[in-house]
C-alpha cells in the first residue's frame, strides 16, 4: 500500500508513538508485507526468527520490537508491539468509512456495464466497460474490476484477510488495507469469496474463469487464462502462474507457486510448490502418473497377501 504522499520518519513515529533510528526527514512512501515490499516501504517484524529477513528485505523502514544495528540506507521504528502499530498505521492511512448507499458516489462504472438489484458497490470501486454483476454481488471498497467481467450472484470481493496473532486474551486480527484487482475478461461463478490483500493486491489475471464456491485468500496472484473448478480453496500469498487448471475440491497451503500450465486434479492437496507443464494428484501432492501407479499397487495388496499365505 502506497501512501497518497511521502511522509517523514518523524511523522510516522508520531502516529504510533514510537522511538526511531534515522533522520527525521527519512522518506516513507508506504507499508507492505515482507513478500511485496519495495524501497520506501515499512515492514514489521516481531519475532527474532525473522529479524534478518526483514532487515535485509527491500523495505527501507523496519518496524521492530528490539533495538538492533540499523542497516545502511535504512531506518528503524522501535516498538514494543509492531503488530499493533502496523494496524494503527493501516487504520490511519486506510480507515474504514461506513457506506450510506448501495452504490457509493465515489464508485465509477464503465459504459454498458449492468449492475443487477441488491448489489453493493463500495467506496472508490472501479468497474470497467461491458461488465455484468448479477444480483447480490458484494464489492468492498477500493476493488478494481476490468472490462468484460461477469460475476454471478452471491460472490463477495474484498473481505478481510484471514490473518491473526494469538494473544493471551484471544486472537488479534491483522487489519486489511489492500485491494482486490480483477483484470479484463474474467468470469467468476456464484458464491465465490475473494479476500483483499493485507496491504497489497489479490489479483485475478485476464481471461481466468472461476467456477462456483471457490475461495481465494489474501494477496494471492492468479495468472492469465486459468481454469479453477468448484469448491477449490486457495490460501493466502499463493502465486498461480498462467494457464493453470485446478479441478474441483483442490486445496492449497499458503506461500507456494504453481507453475505455468500445471494441471491439478480434483481433491488434491497442494502442500508445496510445483513445476509447470505437468499433471498432479493426491495428498501429499505428486505427479499424477506416479500417484495413480501407487494407488493401483495398493489395490493389489490383498492379492499379494493371499499368495504369501
Amino acid at each position: 500500500m502506497k501512501f497518497s504522499k511521502t511522509h517523514t520518519l518523524k511523522e510516522i513515529a508520531a502516529i504510533i508513538g514510537s522511538q526511531y533510528v534515522g533522520a527525521d526527514d527519512f522518506a516513507v512512501e508506504g507499508m507492505n508485507e515482507i513478500h511485496v515490499v519495495t524501497p520506501g516501504d515499512i515492514v514489521f517484524v516481531d519475532h527474532p526468527k525473522y529479524y534478518d529477513k526483514a532487515l535485509e528485505s527491500a523495505a527501507t523502514i523496519v518496524l521492530i520490537n528490539k533495538e538492533v544495528d540499523c542497516p545502511k540506507g535504512k531506518a528503524l521504528l522501535i516498538s514494543d508491539d509492531p503488530f499493533r502499530d502496523f494496524n494503527t498505521l493501516t487504520k490511519y492511512f486506510r480507515p474504514f468509512v461506513a457506506a450510506n448507499a448501495s452504490i457509493s458516489e465515489s464508485a465509477t462504472i464503465g459504459e454498458n456495464s449492468v449492475i443487477q438489484p441488491n448489489c453493493f458497490i463500495g467506496h472508490n470501486v472501479s468497474i470497467g466497460k461491458n461488465c455484468l454483476l448479477h444480483a447480490n454481488v458484494i464489492v468492498y471498497d477500493n476493488t478494481v474490476i476490468g472490462d468484460n467481467v461477469i460475476i454471478h450472484s452471491g460472490t463477495i470481493l474484498g473481505a478481510d484477510a484471514f490473518y491473526y496473532k494469538k494473544r493471551a486474551e484471544g486472537f488479534d486480527q491483522l487489519i486489511s488495507g489492500g485491494r482486490v484487482v480483477i483484470e479484463d475478461n474474467v468470469g467468476i461463478g456464484a458464491l465465490c469469496t475473494i479476500d483483499k490483500g493485507v496491504t497489497g493486491d489479490t489479483t485475478i489475471g485476464a481471461g481466468t474463469k472461476i467456477d462456483n464456491q471457490v475461495h481465494v485468500g489474501h494477496d494471492t496472484v492468479i495468472g492469465k487464462k486459468c481454469l479453477i473448478a468448484s469448491q477449490t480453496g486457495i490460501a493466502g500469498c499463493v502465486i498461480i502462474e498462467d494457464e493453470v487448471t485446478m479441478w474441483g475440491q483442490v486445496g492449497t497451503t499458503s506461500g507456494i507457486t504453481i507453475g505455468t500450465k500445471a494441471v491439478i486434479m480434483g481433491q488434491t492437496g497442494v502442500t508445496k510448490s510445483v513445476e509447470g507443464g505437468k499433471s498432479y494428484f493426491g495428498t501429499p501432492i505428486e505427479e499424477s502418473r506416479e500417484k495413480l501407479k501407487q494407488l493401483a499397487n495398493v489395490k493389489r495388496i490383498p492379492e499379494i497377501l493371499n499368495k504369501l499365505k
